[in-house]
């Protein structure tokens, strides 16, 4: 077996050379536990600016608040020790929820996505028992309620700007080695030791390899596991790769009985090209004796379907009473422009592929259905001046609102297709059909994205396909109320709208 050795300082390189450790066993562990102190010392450090950076943002964002809105509408600047109170007891709970979930690792810095998902879920909880706290301590009582409204809107901003400031500087210090996210240590053969370093790139996000020890093809296996283990034991990684392929059944067994014994979290690497990496993130599960990968499922479970469908129920309902006026305003214009009728009814694919009529406000000329169905285009002649109006700030989507409280359709799901274009994409696109396994919705997490519109693009479809396939997968009910929070607020889910 060759014994590859890497330096902190030193960047990976594609050759291999037989680097030993230094002087004898003890010094050899001393300096391992140096190293591993040394990396140690900045992440702790880097999760105490993390939290500190939450609960100072939370206190500023409910100063204000209370300094901002007194100001504005009450024309004097005293600060209201109640509110003050509040914001403390807010910043409190949020901190822990986050430090209970471990949310204030470097790891968790190492990418933007899934933070505004998380800072919302969280700033809810500490919102809500803020509240809940004020109300049973009496402290609300002498608060003012849109002081706090206005904290929650500033502090949810806020949070989120900072994850985002945090992100940035640990993206810019992790390449350079100035933050680590976990020292590494990695083993398997040397094709598949170089696949994992040139694909996975783990300096650029953070990850030091500290050992990359080569098992020899047809050796004795025995024996270059327990080098490679005692080399780990001396090295103390945080993290071990194993990057046999999985098809070395044998091996790989031998190393995960020899690693077992290190303290280190343990890795089985899949490998890019693997059909795993879809399916990134499947838990283990077992039924009686048989243990097995779930690569998907029902992700919503029943009791989080019936919530998903009283929420529906109880906000389309609400929403048909409140928007009346506007829809009485809507057809009017639409028949005033133009003749035909309000309404627009054509045949989708629901629910298992149950088939539905979608209802919206008419917005073409053509009233199309069935395999006749052309898609909208950008500047589409058919689109009436009002219709214009309407598919540009969502309003023609309103009736369907009905569909919702009929229960073809959900608040929050991917968006239905013409049956045409169903077909379409069904032939050309993997797993597309796996968007029928919820209800479709008005809105949706590739809507809030970006992706509307026109699909004239593999690209276009392809990308819409994963957004709808994420929210299958990951389904919440606070990401659903996540997702109708950015519909309304976020720019993006008015993005190419045609």
């Amino acid at each position: 077996m060759t014994d590859v050795r890497y330096s902190s300082a030193r960047p990976i390189s594609a050759g291999w050379s037989s680097l030993k450790l230094p002087g004898s066993a003890a010094r050899e562990a001393d300096t391992a536990a140096s190293l591993r102190r040394r990396t140690m010392l900045p992440r702790l450090g880097f999760s105490l600016m993390a939290m500190s950076v939450d609960f100072c943002l939370i206190v500023a964002a409910m100063l204000t608040a209370e300094f901002g809105y007194n100001v504005l509408v009450h024309r004097w600047s005293e600060i209201c020790a109640a509110n003050v109170q509040l914001g403390l007891f807010a910043a409190v709970v949020f901190v822990v929820s986050n430090v209970a979930r471990h949310g204030y690792s470097v790891s968790d810095y190492l990418d933007l996505s899934g933070h505004a998902e998380r800072t919302f879920s969280q700033w809810n909880l500490a919102f809500l028992a803020a509240a809940t706290f004020g109300f049973l301590a009496r402290v609300i009582e002498e608060s003012s309620r849109g002081t706090f409204i206005v904290f929650y809107v500033v502090g949810l901003c806020a949070l989120y700007a900072g994850r985002a400031g945090l992100v940035r500087f640990v993206k810019h210090h992790s390449g350079d080695g100035g933050i680590l996210a976990a020292r590494i240590f990695v083993i398997g053969y040397k094709a598949d030791i170089d696949t994992f370093i040139r694909q996975s790139q783990p300096a650029r996000q953070g990850l030091n390899v500290v050992a990359a020890p080569v098992l020899t093809q047809g050796g004795a296996i025995e024996a270059e596991l327990a080098q490679a283990t005692e080399a780990a034991r001396l090295l103390m990684p945080d993290d071990i790769f194993i990057v046999v392929p999985w098809q070395k059944a044998e091996v790989l067994d031998k190393c995960i009985t020899a690693f077992m014994r290190v303290p280190a979290a343990l890795h089985l690497y899949v490998y890019p090209n693997s059909a795993l990496t879809r399916f990134a993130g499947a838990p283990v599960g077992s039924n009686g004796a048989i243990s097995s990968f779930r690569l998907n499922g029902y992700a919503m479970g029943s009791i989080g379907a019936l919530m998903k469908r009283t929420c529906d129920i109880v906000l389309s309902l609400a929403a048909l009473i409140v928007l009346a006026p506007l829809f009485a305003a809507v057809a009017l214009a639409i028949k005033l422009e133009s003749r035909g009728p309000v309404l627009f009814c054509q045949t989708r694919s629901g629910f298992n592929k149950m088939p539905f009529r979608i209802v919206k406000f008419r917005s073409m000329t053509a009233v199309e259905d069935g395999a006749s169905v052309r898609q909208v285009t950008a500047n589409d002649a058919r689109i009436t001046r009002v219709g214009r109006f309407l598919r540009r700030f969502n309003i023609d989507e309103l009736p369907q609102l009905i569909n919702v409280l009929k229960g073809d359709m959900s608040l929050v799901g991917p968006r239905p297709h013409a049956l045409v274009h169903d077909k379409e994409f069904e032939t050309g696109i993997a797993l597309y059909a796996r968007r029928h396994n919820v209800k479709p919705g008005i809105t949706g997490w590739a809507q809030v994205n970006g992706f509307r519109g026109e699909t004239n693009t593999p690209d276009k479809i392809t990308q819409r396909v994963q957004y709808d396939l994420y929210y299958i997968d990951n389904w919440s009910f606070v990401f659903d109320i996540w997702i109708l929070f950015l519909t309304l607020f976020s720019r993006r889910a008015y993005l190419n709208a045609a």
